[in-house]
């Protein structure tokens, strides 16, 4: 079993541009990591804040497919998400959309990019075009930080005993 160091999610706001990126190191391969982001198994482990249960209706990450997940906290439903995967390149690339069933107006174009930066590490970046500013005011507003910070952690614990 190997070592997990901690590493810093960046969730940053363009001034400029309706975009939200987000930046994490994991010490893992890029395979690994695109396997945790395609595989059901091991996204239902990962994904999304600790307080927070998935449970998957659809799940196929490939180009032309989709998925749809509903967000469970003590076994009530409280969020619904959906979208359709554009295009995906196996262990570095895929680009979906991002719809949230409580907020429809609101859909983001989504680019996830794995780079292998040696040492069997890996960068990711994902980068979320939203419609308007307040589209992206909104999806920071809405906790989506705590989600992500939470759900990395927990995805490199899963990597960590997955060595």
């Amino acid at each position: 079993m190997s070592t997990t160091t901690e590493h810093e999610t960046r969730i940053e706001a363009d001034p400029e541009l309706p975009t939200v990126l987000i930046v994490r190191e994991f010490d893992a391969p890029a395979e690994k990591v695109f396997r945790a982001h395609v595989d059901p198994k091991w996204v239902a482990q990962w994904m999304g804040p600790r307080s927070i249960d998935m449970d998957i209706q659809v799940w196929d990450i490939r180009t032309g497919g989709e998925y749809r997940y509903t967000a469970l906290r003590d076994g009530a439903e409280i969020a619904h998400f959906y979208g359709s995967i554009h295009r995906v390149e196996e262990n570095a690339k895929i680009v979906q959309t991002f719809g949230f069933e409580e907020q429809p107006d609101a859909v983001a174009l989504e680019t996830l990019t794995l780079t292998d930066i040696g040492g069997g590490r890996t960068r990711l970046e994902a980068l979320s075009l939203v419609y308007s500013m307040q589209d992206r005011d909104a999806m920071l507003a809405s906790g989506m930080d705590v989600g992500v910070r939470e759900g990395y952690e927990k995805l490199d614990e899963l990597l960590a005993a997955e060595s």
